[in-house]
């Protein structure tokens, strides 16, 4: 859970803001949202293979800009 202290003189926006932060940070609503429904095995194995794939496309990426420098 997503917890913020309020500092001395801080006003109500500034931590609302600041908690607003932590929760997209910590990825509450993200897995809200996932869980809202049931997602069957299948659709969750190819939602992460989906993942897996983006991730090396963008690992090759950056491996490829840092060898052009």
């Amino acid at each position: 859970m997503a917890d913020v202290t309020a500092g001395q003189d801080e006003s109500f926006d500034s931590l609302l803001k600041r908690f607003n932060r932590k929760v997209q940070t910590d990825g509450i609503l993200a897995e809200l949202r996932r869980r809202e429904h049931y997602e069957k095995p299948s659709i969750k194995r190819k939602r992460k293979k989906a993942a897996k794939k983006r991730g090396a496309a963008r690992g090759a990426r950056v491996f490829r800009r840092a060898t052009m420098r």
